[in-house]
Parts: structure tokens; C-alpha cells; sequence
């Protein structure tokens, strides 16, 4: 079978595809690519279906060989040295692709013609790390097996799209189930201020730091459900924006969701990045 052999990781390197939907009710998370629309692409790109999984890279520093020809490209935030970003390269047998630091942006998604073939687990080839399902974060020595491919390539040369956004990144957010447990100042103050991105922030989370937000309830909350894009806030008062790899149940209150079209923008901040949200 043709492979992918890994060299270097980077910060984090994964394997990742659109997740495990529909089983919150046994208390597993979806997980799957953070920036998803990065995700497809790279595998509209190659000729993959586009749940096919892709290597979901943070901040660049993956490297890894070819042991035969095979059409690779990258997506998401453009790392220094990729010569196939938004476009299908063939990588010859025996050739490397080493992936440098991004200039905007932290994802990065190599997809492979035919899909990274690892074992899938309860259905979905994704690394969930907070649940710690599928397989194991990617380490240098790992082999990739790839699949066969199931359909015609797209005979596209490049797709035009814009990198990651470098500087502030403004979304929409929407009130949520918990917004009565804040007063209007609160709310406002959401919506007016920079926040900034935490170092702290993972696939869990993106972490935000500014003014603690104060709630008007103190009552205990139970756990209920969470979902992608959901704004919990913790005693801190400072905002959790949740993503692919959140809790499936969380005993904060949700003041707000950004919109599910954004959400894969905001998976591609950086820690120190500036984000607006605007309701």
C-alpha cells in the first residue's frame, strides 16, 4: 500500500476527518478538522470525498516522505516551503514535503489522493485529544497508509482563496441559551471589546483574554449540552469560544455562539491575535 512516512511533527500534528457526528448521546464528542472548510477543500483539491482524512498541521514543522508518486496539497495557512498551497502537486517516490512556519494562520491541512488510510475508531479516523480517541497524535517514524482512490482527479490547478486573516478577525455571535444569567453590560461588553486569543487556547477551546464578563445569577448551573462555536464562561469571566475537540456536556454558562460559518475562521488564530465579536 503506498505510505506516507513521517519525519517531523511540529508543534502538533494529527490525523483528522470530519469526525464523529451524532453520538453526544453516549457522551462522545464529534471532533474531526478544526478549520472543516480548509479540510474539504484539501480534499476537493485531490479528489477525495471530502470526509476522506487529511494531517491537520498547528504552526507548521511537519515533514514527511514518499515511498511512491502520490497528488498531495495543502490548505489553511500557508506554512514556508509548501509549494502545493491550494493547489495538487505530485510528490515523487522517494521526495519530501516539509512544511515551515505560517506567515497568518495556525491549521494547515495536507490531504493525500486517496485519503490517509489509518484504522478508524467508533467510525471516523479523527485524533479527538480531550477524549483521547482515534489514533495517537503523529510522531516522527509514524507511517501513513494511504487509500485507493475513489474518484476522477478534478484537474484543477489552483484555488483561489484567501490566506488566514493576520491581524483582528471579526465574527458574528448570537445571544445564547444562558444570556439572562448576564446583565446587558455584560452582553455589551462582549460585543465591544478586543479580546485576545490565550496561549492556553487548544483544539478544546480557543481562550480568550480581557475585562472578566460578571454574571447577575449565582445560581449552580447542571451540566447541559455543548456544541461547536458555543461562548461558555467559567468563574474566570473570561470567554471560552469551543471547538472540534469540546466537551459534550459543560456546567458554565453559554452567553453566546458565534455563528457556525465563522467558527472555522476562528480556528485559525493565533495566540496574541485580536478577535472582535460583534452581535
Amino acid at each position: 500500500m503506498t505510505a506516507l512516512t513521517v519525519l517531523a511533527t511540529g508543534p502538533l500534528s494529527t490525523v483528522q476527518d470530519a469526525g464523529r457526528p451524532g453520538q453526544a448521546a453516549w457522551g462522545i464528542g464529534r471532533s474531526g478538522a478544526c478549520d472543516r472548510a480548509a479540510h474539504r477543500l484539501a480534499n476537493r483539491l485531490v479528489g477525495n470525498d471530502e470526509d476522506a482524512a487529511t494531517v491537520e498541521v498547528t504552526f507548521g514543522g511537519l515533514a514527511v516522505r514518499a515511498d511512491a508518486d502520490v497528488l498531495v496539497t495543502t490548505t489553511g495557512a500557508r506554512c514556508a516551503g509548501s509549494s502545493c498551497h491550494d493547489a495538487p502537486v505530485t510528490l515523487p517516490a522517494g521526495a519530501e514535503l516539509r512544511l515551515g512556519p505560517p506567515a497568518t494562520g495556525l491549521r494547515t491541512y495536507l490531504a493525500v489522493r486517496g485519503g490517509i488510510a489509518v484504522p478508524p475508531v467508533l467510525g471516523s479516523r479523527s485524533t479527538d485529544l480531550l477524549a483521547g480517541l482515534g489514533p495517537a497524535v503523529l510522531s516522527p517514524g509514524v507511517v501513513l497508509p494511504v487509500g485507493d482512490p475513489t474518484r476522477p482527479e478534478p484537474g484543477v490547478d489552483l484555488a483561489p482563496v484567501p490566506d488566514p486573516a493576520g491581524g483582528t478577525v471579526t465574527v458574528r455571535v448570537l445571544p445564547g441559551p444562558r444570556r439572562d444569567w448576564f446583565p446587558d453590560a455584560a452582553w455589551a461588553a462582549l460585543t465591544a471589546t478586543a479580546w485576545v486569543v490565550s496561549s492556553d487556547s487548544n483544539r478544546v477551546g480557543v481562550r480568550l483574554e480581557g475585562a472578566p464578563l460578571e454574571r447577575s445569577s449565582t445560581r449552580e448551573l447542571p451540566s447541559e449540552g455543548m456544541v461547536r462555536g458555543a461562548l461558555q464562561v467559567p468563574p474566570s469571566g473570561q470567554p471560552v469560544l469551543f471547538l472540534a475537540d469540546h466537551p459534550v456536556t459543560g456546567g458554565y454558562p453559554v452567553i453566546g455562539y458565534v455563528t457556525d460559518g465563522d467558527v472555522d475562521r476562528c480556528a485559525q488564530l493565533r495566540p496574541g491575535q485580536l478577535l472582535r465579536l460583534r452581535g
